[in-house]
C-alpha cells in the first residue's frame, strides 16, 4: 500500500486512482486522517464532510472497476470555501446570520468540479463576508497561518490556503475580488490563479440579489494547490459552462505554442512603495530560476500602480458604501463593522450621480435592474417584497 498519500498532488492521484494503483477511497482516507491531525490547531477547514466524501470516493472506485469515463479530478480529494454554494450545506460566509443558510443547488464551480469527478472533503473558512486580508470571523473563529501563528493566512480564501499548505488535500477552491486567492497562496506558500472575467462561471442560488457592477465586473472563482500543475488540472475542471453566469465565455484554455523564448516581466518594487531586502532577494532567486530554465526575464515597472489601486479601490470601496453596507451593518458583527468603519475612512465617498438620469429601475419583483453602461452609486431601492426568515437569503456583497 502507498502511503503518505496526503502528500500526493492533484496529477499523480488522478492518475493512480485511474490506474487503479490507489483508491480514491485510500486517497481521501488519507487526506482525512491528515485534516483530523492538524486541523484542531489551524481551524483551516470548519465544516467536515468526512462521511460525504467516503460515500463519494466509494462511488468513484465503483466507477473506476466498472471501466467508466472518467473525469480529470475523478476521486480527487478537495475543499470549498464556505461563500459559494453547496447542496446540502450553508453558505454561511463567516456571518452568524446565515449559519443555517442552506444550499439547495451546487454553485458552478462545485458542480463542475463534481462533474469532473472530484471528492469534496470539507468547507474552508473565510471572513464574515468575505471581505478582509485576514480570515477570522464570529461564526467560525480565526484560521492560523501554518507556518507561523503570529501572521496572517491572508483572506479572503486563508482556510484554502492554509488547508493547502499542511497537506488537506492537494487542490482547493478559492475566489477573489481584490486579492482573495492570491494573497493567501503568498502568505501560505501554494500557488493559486486569479482567472479572467468569464473563464470560471458563477452564481449563488442563495443570494438575495444580484451583486453590483463593480463587483460583477471583477470578482472571479479559482483554484489554489500546492503545485502548478494542480493549479492548471483544478482550473481546466472548473473552466466549463454553466448556463446560469451569462458572463462565461468559450475561450480556449490551450492555443498555439508560446514563442522561445518565453518572456517574463520581473518586478521587485511595484510604485516604489518599499520592500524588505529578504523579499527582494527572493523574487530575485525565482526570477534567476526561471532564466535558468531558458525564460527571458526582464526587471521592469510596471505602469501607473497606484492609479489602478486608487481606482479599484474608488469602485469597490464606493460600491459598498452605498450598496452593500446596510447589509453588513445590519447581520455583520462587532469586528467586520470596525473594519468596515475603518475601509470607508480610508477612500474618499464618490458622487452620487442623479437619481431621475442614473437609478436603476426596479421591477415587479422589487429587484434593481442595472445597466452596464450607466453608473449609479446611490443605494439600491428597498425590495417591495418581504422575506420570512425562512426564506431569507445572503447580500450579494462577497466576492463570488
Amino acid at each position: 500500500m502507498e502511503t503518505d498519500l496526503w502528500r500526493w498532488d492533484a496529477v499523480e492521484l488522478a492518475a493512480a486512482i485511474r490506474t487503479r494503483r490507489i483508491s480514491s477511497r485510500e486517497a481521501t482516507r488519507a487526506v482525512l486522517d491528515r485534516l483530523a491531525a492538524v486541523n484542531p490547531a489551524l481551524n483551516a477547514v470548519t465544516v467536515l464532510l468526512a462521511d460525504q466524501a467516503l460515500a463519494a470516493a466509494d462511488r468513484a472506485d465503483a466507477a473506476v472497476r466498472r471501466g467508466e469515463a472518467l473525469g480529470p479530478l475523478h476521486g480527487v480529494p478537495v475543499t470549498i470555501k464556505e461563500n459559494v454554494d453547496q447542496e446540502g450545506a450553508a453558505t454561511a460566509n463567516g456571518v452568524p446570520a446565515f449559519k443555517d443558510l442552506m444550499a439547495t443547488t451546487d454553485s458552478p464551480p462545485v458542480a463542475n468540479w463534481k462533474r469532473a469527478g472530484a471528492v469534496i472533503v470539507g468547507r474552508t473558512n473565510t471572513p464574515a463576508f468575505s471581505l478582509r486580508w485576514d480570515t477570522d470571523n464570529e461564526l467560525r473563529g480565526r484560521t492560523f497561518n501554518p507556518w507561523s501563528r503570529r501572521h496572517t493566512p491572508g483572506g479572503s480564501s486563508g482556510g484554502a490556503a492554509a488547508a493547502l499548505a499542511v497537506g488537506i488535500a492537494p487542490l482547493a477552491h478559492g475566489n477573489d475580488l481584490g486579492g482573495s486567492i492570491r494573497y493567501p497562496a503568498y502568505c501560505c506558500g501554494v500557488a493559486g490563479i486569479r482567472p479572467t472575467l468569464g473563464r470560471v462561471p458563477s452564481y449563488n442560488q442563495t443570494a438575495a440579489d444580484e451583486r453590483p457592477p463593480g463587483t460583477q465586473l471583477m470578482s472571479v472563482q479559482g483554484p489554489l494547490a500546492r503545485r502548478v500543475r494542480d493549479v492548471r488540472l483544478g482550473l481546466a475542471a472548473m473552466s466549463a459552462r454553466d448556463p446560469r453566469d451569462p458572463w462565461w465565455a468559450p475561450a480556449p484554455l490551450l492555443g498555439e505554442p508560446a514563442a522561445r523564448p518565453v518572456r517574463v516581466a520581473l518586478t521587485i518594487d511595484p510604485a516604489k512603495g518599499g520592500v524588505r531586502a529578504d523579499v527582494a532577494a527572493a523574487v530575485r532567486e525565482a526570477g534567476n530560476a526561471l532564466a535558468n530554465a531558458g525564460y527571458a526575464v526582464e526587471e521592469i515597472e510596471p505602469p501607473d500602480v497606484e492609479g489602478v489601486a486608487a481606482t479599484w479601490a474608488t469602485i469597490c470601496i464606493n460600491e459598498m458604501r452605498h450598496v452593500t453596507q446596510p447589509w453588513i451593518r445590519k447581520y455583520g458583527g462587532a469586528a467586520i463593522n470596525r473594519s468596515l468603519d475603518l475601509t470607508l475612512a480610508a477612500v474618499p465617498e464618490m458622487a452620487t450621480c442623479k437619481r431621475s438620469r442614473y437609478a436603476p429601475s426596479t421591477s415587479a419583483t422589487g429587484r434593481c435592474s442595472w445597466s452596464a453602461t450607466r453608473w449609479w452609486s446611490g443605494p439600491c431601492p428597498p425590495s417591495r417584497r418581504s422575506r420570512s426568515a425562512s426564506t431569507r437569503r445572503a447580500p450579494s456583497a462577497t466576492p463570488k
